[in-house]
């Protein structure tokens, strides 16, 4: 797998990603927005870290699918669905794809008029499970852990998991994204991964909430605590194991999340815990806040 490695979706993430891959690939990442696409070939600068020439922008999925075999793709859980569709027909069953993206798709669940009698879990489709449905990729990863972009971005060293039904895919993600700073495990339990990765971000939101009304440290580790509780306990009845939530997936992306000011969602619940209203701050925001 000589080809240039795919990123798609250039968020603070996404261009984490990049980063780390380009010292062992030649990296081609995607956005939608043609502008922000020119700008970054033009300067090579993105979140004001400046990047290796052999990390390319495009704004073509056609291009992607052409020139990569191995695909990552970061994007909000809410558009992936509908990008798949777009995606699918410039796919084949060769191409591997590993996502890192922490939500569900809840397809047929209404959440604005929940009904616990109509509730069907098999209507929560992880994000895996989309790709899979939506296209005809067979070879699909999923990664998670403790992965704040900013710290990324700026070399700070962590780890992750890729986890995988199929070895060749956590392979072939390890080589590509190993390196000094970034250690990458492995797993073949990818639906516990994938909701390890989802239901902190609840708990990250409470966390900040206690933070910006000055509840203390002690209530936040309750809450951190019992809400690692809560996510073994809904990880079950979906489907899940509980191994996972006591690893890099779980609990290691739990603490960065649910206490760092770098973490979208504790952002949002501290700040909300401050007094500002739910509009205002996701209007102020640049990226997705995926627990809201």
């Amino acid at each position: 797998m000589n080809k240039k490695v795919g990123v798609v979706g250039m968020g603070s993430f996404g261009a984490a990603l990049a980063m780390l891959l380009s010292p062992n690939s030649d990296v081609l990442i995607y956005s939608r927005n043609t502008q922000k696409v020119n700008d970054f070939n033009n300067q090579h600068y993105f979140k004001g870290v400046k990047f290796e020439n052999n990390v390319i922008a495009t704004d073509s999925l056609q291009d992607i699918a052409d020139k990569c075999d191995l695909i990552f793709i970061v994007i909000p859980s809410a558009n992936l669905r509908s990008l798949m569709k777009q995606f699918s027909p410039m796919l084949n069953p060769s191409k591997i794809i590993i996502h890192g993206i922490k939500g569900l798709d809840l397809q047929g669940n209404n959440l604005d008029n929940l009904n616990p009698e109509n509730f069907s879990k098999k209507k929560v489709k992880t994000m895996s499970k989309v790709i899979l449905e939506e296209s005809s990729v067979v070879r699909v990863g999923a990664l998670s852990g403790p992965n704040l972009a900013k710290e990324i971005l700026a070399g700070q060293p962590t780890a992750t998991v890729i986890a995988s039904q199929f070895e060749e895919v956590i392979k072939i993600g390890q080589d590509k994204l190993s390196g000094d700073r970034f250690y990458v495990f492995g797993s073949n339990d990818i639906k516990s991964a994938e909701f390890a990765g989802v239901f902190k971000n609840i708990i990250a939101l409470g966390s900040g909430l206690l933070a910006g009304k000055g509840m203390g440290k002690n209530m936040q580790a309750m809450l951190i605590t019992r809400g690692l509780r809560e996510m073994i306990i809904f990880g079950k009845f979906l489907g899940a194991k509980r191994r996972a939530f006591l690893g890099t997936a779980g609990i290691g992306d739990l603490i960065a999340t649910a206490t760092s000011e770098l973490s979208r969602n504790f952002t949002f619940g501290k700040r909300l815990g401050l007094g500002e209203t739910m509009n205002e701050i996701l209007g102020s925001m640049d990226e997705v806040v995926e627990g809201v």
